[in-house]
């Protein structure tokens, strides 16, 4: 597994803990407004080799409680619970990131307990999925199985969607929301413009869109909320 960088202290990233976050390289989405698309397509990116990374956790032992894992796609990488049990077995709470394609992967981390909180991106409404993950013909049935594995509630969770003004309408949340029925929390998240997106012209929606999606999922999960808005 590769490392591609290190954020050494986020009081965002993993709820109720103070944590660093650690990014994997790599990912087999091609989303148009990855914030991160030097981890997916550059394969010079920088890389962070795990003997500094677990030395870097263990001076931190005491000021840090968890770590948050995040990539590109950290399931993409078959050792990931080697490197988690490692993680855990220094004391810290592991966060993982995950677009849910890899939910036989993912439902071995849940079972062997070596995820504390689980962050899923949900993309897209079913029908959009493809074009906003720059995938045509992606079949969604490890999505919606990784969905289900989340809902069993096993592990603490949440799902997500970066929201995009070209890229998504309320017939997404229209048909997320009964996907995703009996969720626990959903926050949508506005897209911010980085140098990192490979994709120029892409736009944060209004406050008042994202409040009118939110209100659309309502019915559906148990709590849903705003990020990256004033």
């Amino acid at each position: 597994m590769r490392l591609g960088g290190l954020q050494k202290m986020t009081l965002l990233d993993f709820p109720g803990r103070v944590a660093c976050t650690a990014f994997t390289v790599g990912c087999n989405f091609r989303c148009p407004f990855c914030h991160n698309s030097s981890l997916v397509v550059s394969p010079e990116v920088p890389e962070l080799s795990q003997d500094d990374f677990f030395a870097f956790l263990k001076k931190r032992q005491g000021l840090l409680d968890g770590v948050a894992i995040t990539g590109g796609e950290p399931l993409l990488h078959p050792d990931m619970p080697a490197f988690l049990r490692r993680i855990r077995s220094m004391g810290y709470a592991v966060k993982l990131d995950t677009n849910g394609a890899f939910p036989d992967r993912l439902q071995a981390i849940l079972e062997e307990g070596l995820a504390d909180y689980v962050a899923m991106d949900v993309k897209a409404g079913p029908d959009n999925y493809p074009r906003v993950t720059g995938l045509p013909g992606l079949d969604l049935s490890p999505i919606r199985e990784s969905v289900s594995l989340l809902l069993q509630r096993k592990t603490d969770y949440e799902f997500r969607t970066t929201v995009v003004a070209e890229l998504h309408t309320p017939a997404d949340f229209q048909t997320i929301g009964p996907w995703v029925q009996g969720a626990r929390r959903y926050f949508l998240q506005a897209f911010t413009d980085r140098d990192s997106v490979p994709f120029g012209g892409l736009h944060a929606p209004d406050r008042e869109t994202l409040l009118a999606y939110a209100d659309i999922l309502r019915p559906f999960v148990e709590k849903v909320s705003l990020r990256g808005i004033d």
